[in-house]
């Protein structure tokens, strides 16, 4: 099938936020730095990890500064038990299943922290892709991580449907061709709109989904 969806994890398809937030700012402060809210949305939501580095620890030789973005993720990845999925994502997915949709999570978080959250929300053997910008040359807001996932699933760019909710995800997929949906989470509705997003919307349960997915398919 050409068409294939394609999501982001942190903001959009799980509520992981907190615990990046919680385990960046116990880690920063064995570094002297105190993170404050606005400064975790403005310049770490949605950026791979070495830019994070870059910008907060510019001062320490690259190995030290990798040292501690992965003991920030080690910390965010003993906190996760279990994740709930957002409202009607579950419904979504039987959709895809029962449509033969394939889809793809499309995420800048490394590989071990995507894999841990599928799993806790029970849905990581129902993926058919998991894509790391954080192993590929170029991550979000690159389009290769989009790019990437609809070459491992055979599907097309224009027939697929992608949803994110912060910036750098909306201008990857907008790049890569891909018809966006806004998940209202970080940004509010007007800003993903402004970025390209087709529609922005609260959560899965939203009917213009399964329209817009209807279209993709030729369905409508």
């Amino acid at each position: 099938m050409d068409t294939a969806l394609l999501f982001d994890l942190d903001g959009t398809l799980a509520d992981t936020e907190r615990l990046h937030f919680e385990a960046f700012v116990e880690v920063f402060a064995q570094e002297g730095i105190d993170l404050d809210a606005a400064a975790y949305q403005s310049r770490i939501m949605g950026f791979p990890g070495h830019a994070i580095a870059a910008s907060f620890l510019p001062h320490r030789p690259r190995a030290q500064a990798a040292a501690v973005m992965d003991r920030k993720e080690q910390l965010y990845r003993d906190r996760i038990t279990t994740v709930t999925p957002p409202l009607g994502a579950m419904v979504l997915l039987d959709f895809a299943d029962a449509h033969r949709i394939p889809y793809a999570l499309v995420t800048n978080a490394p590989l071990a922290n995507a894999e841990r959250v599928l799993a806790a929300m029970g849905v990581r053997q129902r993926f058919a892709a998991v894509v790391s910008g954080a192993d590929l040359p170029h991550s979000k807001p690159h389009p290769l991580p989009y790019l990437t996932a609809l070459e491992q699933l055979g599907a097309k760019a224009a027939r697929s449907v992608a949803f994110e909710d912060a910036g750098s995800g909306v201008r990857a997929a907008v790049a890569a061709g891909i018809p966006l949906v806004g998940v209202t989470s970080t940004l509010k509705a007007e800003a993903l709109l402004v970025l390209g997003a087709t529609f922005a919307v609260a959560d899965f349960t939203d009917p213009r989904i399964l329209a817009l997915i209807e279209r993709q398919m030729g369905r409508r």
